[in-house]
């Protein structure tokens, strides 16, 4: 097994690790790619490996899946949360689509703006956990269609590695009045059509960049994205419940610091 291989994985693991958590999956894979030196034409894999992670949440959710689309045709609470998902999708295909050029160009190679990005996300995340002490809504599929909207506006934070997709979709949430875990919930359904999006549309502009070699690699990060994050989606609902988000801020502000320092050194 080769070198890259070998880092290809290991960024695999790191994706799988931290898409769902609040801490910026893409800010520690391009981390840990700069700093192992590993170098990804167009930025493709970073975002292509992101496919585990949403085969993932698909299939630790799809008993949930099943029941809200089969029951959508006779139950409006259904009909309206699948537009929910739908409407909180809608800024970031725009916003990425358009933007796509600058994120990838400019945004993705500022390893000083990542850690900024990670010390300023803990602290609102830090700021946002204690927000959620008397909630209006306990289940994602309650949230009214205004509210997601105002999700989705804020998921276009994400667009600025660092920033945390995750992260903002649950700042966001809760800020507007959910509580922790359907806070998670909601990012969660969110995250399927953005990531699958994500994926297909990078999958379509840097379909000249991926040789053999490349695609092997992305394969490699794909499988352990993938495994990670069906230990990580199961086991996040109930940690943030009882514990809530601190831990992911504190993290974030540890590593973001770590990072600086290096970069100063």
């Amino acid at each position: 097994m080769d070198r890259d291989t070998i880092v290809a994985a290991i960024l695999g693991l790191i994706e799988g690790l931290t898409e769902f958590l609040p801490v910026s999956s893409t800010g520690h894979v391009l981390l840990a790619g700069h700093f192992l030196g590993f170098d990804s034409p167009g930025r493709a894999f970073e975002v292509m490996i992101q496919l585990g992670a949403v085969l993932a949440i698909l299939g630790v959710y799809s008993g949930r899946l099943w029941a809200i689309f089969s029951g959508a045709a006779h139950d409006p609470r259904m009909r309206r949360f699948i537009a929910a998902v739908l409407l909180a999708f809608l800024p970031a295909a725009v916003v990425g689509a358009m933007a796509h050029g600058v994120i990838k160009k400019v945004l993705f190679e500022s390893t000083a703006l990542i850690a900024v990005m990670l010390v300023l996300g803990g602290i609102v995340l830090l700021f946002a956990d204690r927000l959620a002490v008397n909630p209006k809504y306990r289940r994602a599929e309650d949230f009214p269609l205004g509210m997601a909207l105002g999700i989705g506006l804020i998921q276009c934070l994400a667009m600025i590695p660092g920033v945390s997709r995750s992260g903002a979709t649950i700042v966001g949430a809760l800020a507007l009045g959910a509580d922790k875990r359907s806070a998670a919930e909601f990012s969660f359904f969110l995250s399927m059509p953005t990531m699958a999006g994500a994926f297909a549309y990078d999958l379509y502009k840097n379909r000249a960049l991926l040789d053999a070699g490349a695609a092997g690699n992305v394969a490699v990060g794909f499988v352990c994205a993938f495994l990670t994050a069906i230990v990580v989606v199961r086991w996040l609902l109930g940690y943030v419940s009882a514990h809530g988000y601190a831990l992911f801020a504190w993290w974030r502000i540890v590593v973001g610091t770590v990072v600086l320092l290096a970069l100063a050194v």
